[in-house]
């Protein structure tokens, strides 16, 4: 017979057999990984076993269902064996490849989500002036704010636990007790570890007496560097503010949220 292009080296087959050392247990080595019960024919004392229910294979692992005797003779046929792997070719994977639920934390990256909040409710300690968040600060209730490792602060500043892309967001409830001229929230940020430039500022209008306000302010921080990325939160209260807290219940809340690798 003809073939088109070169002619096949292998001209005939032969099948592969190995012969064991027997004894009292259900555990063998086969001497090639196979990847199905099926892929090889066993024989205890010359009587075929039924695969699977007999026995089970787990690359070069043989369990058997009864465990042999001293005096018994097993062998193996092998009727198919692994000789090599072949890659899929690159964006050939589709999702409706993959076995639902089959993907786990262990093949993606990890996630992480941690939120914090005031502790006690607070006022401005220099009226007018901008000033660092550093205290009444708590992660919340972990069973309920926390996925994957703690994004940790020490007074007010925040260290994340991996490097990765996250949103960052803020949320303050604040409550005049006068007329005043607004409130300004800042979210900052430090590449270095020592100077901080603002990610984001949002900015209230004037205020009634008494009248409880909301602002909130997010920005993407790329930490590339764990040691040297950080953030931390300011406020510029002007007069008669007081930040509202609680150490039971989310009336403000300082959230981070990876949405990826850097």
């Amino acid at each position: 017979m003809a073939y088109i292009g070169n002619t096949p080296a292998d001209k005939y087959q032969t099948l592969e057999k190995q012969s064991f050392s027997v004894s009292a247990t259900t555990g063998y080595t086969l001497s090639y990984s196979v990847s199905s019960p099926q892929d090889i024919a066993l024989y205890i004392n010359n009587v075929r076993q039924n695969p699977n229910s007999s026995y089970t294979v787990s690359n070069t692992a043989l369990t058997l269902s009864s465990a042999t005797s001293s005096s018994d003779v097993m062998y193996a046929v092998f009727l198919g064996k692994s000789v090599g792997t072949i890659a899929p070719a690159s964006n050939s994977v589709t999702s409706s490849m993959l076995v639902d639920n089959s993907v786990t934390t262990a093949k993606i990256a990890n996630a992480v989500a941690g939120q914090f909040r005031f502790t006690s409710s607070f006022a401005n300690a220099n009226n007018g002036a901008t000033e660092d968040i550093t205290a009444n600060l708590e992660e919340n209730d972990t069973s309920y704010s926390r996925v994957g490792s703690a994004i940790t602060q020490s007074s007010g500043i925040f260290t994340f636990p991996s490097t990765g892309i996250y949103l960052v967001t803020a949320l303050v409830w604040f409550n005049p007790t006068s007329a005043s001229s607004g409130v300004s929230l800042f979210i900052k940020a430090t590449a270095n570890n020592s100077s901080y430039v603002d990610l984001a500022k949002i900015t209230t209008g004037s205020s009634g007496n008494g009248r409880p306000e909301v602002i909130t302010a997010n920005a993407i921080f790329d930490v590339t560097n764990v040691s040297t990325h950080k953030i931390k939160f300011a406020t510029n209260g002007g007069d008669y503010i007081t930040y509202q807290g609680s150490s039971t219940i989310n009336n403000n809340s300082f959230t981070f949220l990876k949405l990826g690798d850097t």
